[in-house]
C-alpha cells in the first residue's frame, strides 16, 4: 500500500511517497481503508521539529531522537472499515468512520489498523469524508478546551484570537453553539468568515492598535501564541479562563497570574484520547450546528505541496489530503 514516511526532521521535502506492507488488524482492532486526513499543526511541527528551546531535549526523547519514532504522520482521518479483529463489537465491515490518531500517528496511509476502545466513530452522515476528516483534531480541541475546560455558558464573552483557523473556525462556532457572545480575532481577509460563522464581533489583528478594542471576558482562548499575555490579562474578568494551545508550558508571568489574580490558565493540554467528544461533535454536525472550514484539498501525492503551504500559516480552516 502507498503510505507518506517521514525520514528525518525538516523541511517538507523530507516526506517520501513509498509502498509498505498493508496492515492486519488485532483482535480488538478495525483495518480501515483511509479516504482522506489532513495537514494539522501537529503533523507539520513533528516533521519540522518545531519546539521551543526549552521544551527540545525533552520533545526529542518523546518524539524521537534523530528523526519521528513513528514515521507515517497524519493525526487524523475519515474512512471506511474494510475488516475487523475477532474481538470487535461496536463496529462492523463497511462502517463509515472518522478518527483522531494523534497517539498512533499513521493516518498518512491507504490503511490503517485502529483499536474500537480509541477516539473513532461512525462518522457525520451530512459530511464527505474530506470533510469528515478534518474534524476529529481541531474541533475536538475546541470542545475541550471552551466547554470541559473552560465550562462555557450562555451569555458569556468569550474572544478567540486566532480564530480563522482549525481551531479557531470550530472554536467560534462551538463558543456560539454554546450560548456566548463571540469576538474573533483574525487578519484582515477573514473578517468575512468569521461573521459567516456566527461571531457578533471581529478585530482585525493588522491594525497597529487592534487591543484597544479588547472588551473584557469571561473566556480568552488563544489558538496561535502571539497574543500578549499582557494584554489577556487586562482583558479578563476577575475569575475568567485563560487558555492557550500554542504554547507548550505556560510562561512565569502566566503562572503568576494564576496565583495571584484569581485566573484560571490552562496552556498545552491535550484534549484525551477518548470517543466521547467525536459522539457530540458528530451529533451536532448532522443537526447543522458545526461545519468544517476547508482551504484547499491536494492528493496524497502532493503531500510536499500541502505542508508547503501549511508552513505558511495562513491556512484558512484545514488543508485535506485525499488517500483514497
Amino acid at each position: 500500500m502507498k503510505a507518506v514516511v517521514c525520514t528525518k526532521y525538516g523541511a517538507p521535502e523530507v516526506l517520501q511517497l513509498t509502498e509498505i506492507e498493508k496492515p492486519s488488524p488485532k483482535g480488538n482492532e478495525l483495518l480501515i481503508k483511509v479516504h482522506a486526513t489532513s495537514v494539522t499543526a501537529a503533523d507539520y511541527k513533528v516533521r519540522s521539529f518545531d519546539v521551543p528551546i526549552s521544551f527540545w531535549l525533552l520533545a526529542r526523547i518523546m518524539v524521537g531522537i534523530r528523526k519521528p519514532r513513528k514515521s507515517i504522520l497524519g493525526m487524523e482521518l475519515s474512512g471506511e472499515v474494510e475488516a475487523i479483529g475477532k474481538d470487535v463489537k461496536s463496529f462492523k465491515k463497511g462502517d463509515k468512520v472518522f478518527a483522531a490518531t494523534l497517539q498512533t500517528f499513521g493516518a498518512y496511509a491507504e490503511y490503517i489498523c485502529l483499536p474500537e476502545n480509541g477516539p473513532i466513530s461512525l462518522k457525520p452522515t451530512t459530511l464527505t469524508y474530506e470533510e469528515a476528516a478534518v474534524i476529529p483534531i481541531g474541533a475536538r480541541t475546541a470542545y475541550h478546551y471552551l466547554k470541559k475546560i473552560g465550562g462555557v455558558k450562555p451569555g458569556q464573552k468569550v474572544l478567540i484570537y486566532g480564530a480563522s483557523g482549525s481551531v479557531g473556525t470550530y472554536a467560534v462556532q462551538l463558543a456560539k453553539y454554546f450560548g456566548a457572545e463571540v469576538t474573533g480575532v483574525c487578519s484582515t481577509v477573514n473578517l468575512e468568515l468569521l461573521k459567516s460563522l456566527g461571531a457578533d464581533k471581529v478585530i482585525d489583528y493588522t491594525e497597529s492598535n487592534f487591543m484597544d478594542n479588547f472588551e473584557t471576558y469571561d473566556i480568552i482562548f488563544i489558538t496561535v501564541d502571539k497574543c500578549p499575555f499582557k494584554a489577556c490579562k487586562r482583558a479578563l474578568k476577575k475569575h475568567g479562563a485563560y487558555l492557550n494551545i500554542g504554547r507548550p508550558v505556560p510562561s512565569l508571568p502566566m503562572i503568576w497570574a494564576s496565583l495571584t489574580k484569581s485566573m484560571n490558565v490552562v496552556v498545552g493540554k491535550n484534549a484525551p484520547e477518548n470517543v466521547e467528544a467525536l459522539i457530540f461533535l458528530k451529533n451536532i454536525i448532522d443537526e447543522g450546528q458545526l461545519k468544517p472550514v476547508i482551504d484547499r484539498r491536494y492528493s496524497i501525492d502532493q503531500i510536499v505541496e500541502a505542508h508547503r503551504y501549511a508552513d505558511k500559516g495562513r491556512k484558512k480552516g484545514n488543508v485535506v489530503i485525499a488517500i483514497n
